[in-house]
């Protein structure tokens, strides 16, 4: 019987959520943070076998919002939940419910989708502190399946598959079983980029910092593409910080984006980055929108 469905994952930052996802496609396709909101749009990555075909939805998490941005991270974490046939939930090896996790669980309480509790990290876990992190979830009996995976070294993501199977309703297959996922290639690309800056620089500046790719050609007699990225900043001070001194930040970030993007795309990459000042655009509707946040 071939199986279909939604399915949201959710989980609060450093948890692994980005690394489970990108184990399961075998394609870097959700940047790697340990920052919070790392993710700003749903992402849809498609994994198909023989038997089903389960379109994962990357959201952005759900907290309380600090500004037009993160309310509309907000809306799009809570709509995927209404348009899923299954929630997963990631925790990771701590053996403590802190605010932000208290706060998610509180609102999963209130949907009747099927979840799924993924505890990764377990390489990290002894047996003892497993079952007491289990012992932890379970009191709230919200839970369909609990299961314990490494996404680093994939132990027991066949065990969280057949969970899914199970669960998953019977259906069509809604992509083609070679499509991996729904965003165009500029956008991926953006999302690297965006990612290195999230790594090197300060805790308030990646924040507000969007990037968006100008112009990517692709010469295709000498498989190259040429690629012109915009990395946006709110403060003229930010601008200063992205660059750094004799531009060795923004040389920093291009070369390890390019890295990533060049095993992305397969193919050699020409990376032109420029730094622009948008101030406050995080709180301006139309500057959401132009950005793509709609």
């Amino acid at each position: 019987m071939f199986k279909s469905g939604f399915i949201t994952v959710l989980g609060r930052s450093n948890v692994g959520k980005s690394t489970f996802l990108n184990y399961i496609m075998g394609e870097k396709l959700s940047i790697i943070s340990n920052k919070p909101q790392t993710t700003r749009n749903k992402i849809k990555m498609i994994y198909t076998t023989e038997n089903m075909q389960c379109i994962f939805l990357d959201t952005p998490g759900i907290q309380k919002p600090k500004n037009k941005l993160g309310e509309y991270m907000l809306k799009v974490s809570k709509d995927s939940l209404n348009d899923a046939d299954i929630v997963t939930y990631i925790v990771d090896n701590s053996t403590i419910i802190g605010e932000n996790e208290e706060y998610i669980l509180n609102f999963l309480k209130n949907i009747k989708t099927p979840i799924i509790l993924v505890i990764n990290k377990i390489d990290l876990l002894t047996e003892a502190n497993l079952e007491k992190i289990i012992a932890l979830y379970e009191k709230y009996n919200i839970f369909k399946k609990i299961i314990a995976v490494s996404a680093v070294n994939g132990q027991n993501i066949d065990e969280y598959f057949d969970a899914v199977y199970e669960l998953l309703p019977e259906g069509p297959m809604y992509y083609d079983e070679d499509e991996i996922t729904d965003q165009p290639i500029k956008k991926i690309v953006s999302e690297i980029i965006r990612e290195k800056t999230l790594v090197y620089l300060n805790e308030e500046i990646p924040h507000g910092i969007n990037v968006v790719v100008d112009s990517l050609k692709h010469r295709t007699e000498k498989n190259i593409y040429d690629i012109y990225a915009t990395i946006i900043v709110e403060k003229k001070s930010h601008k200063g910080m992205v660059i750094g001194k004799n531009g060795k930040m923004i040389k920093k970030i291009g070369t390890d984006a390019r890295i990533d993007i060049e095993n992305f795309l397969e193919s050699k990459i020409n990376l032109k980055l420029w730094v622009k000042i948008d101030p406050d655009w995080r709180n301006v509707n139309s500057r959401l929108s132009e950005y793509g946040y709609k």
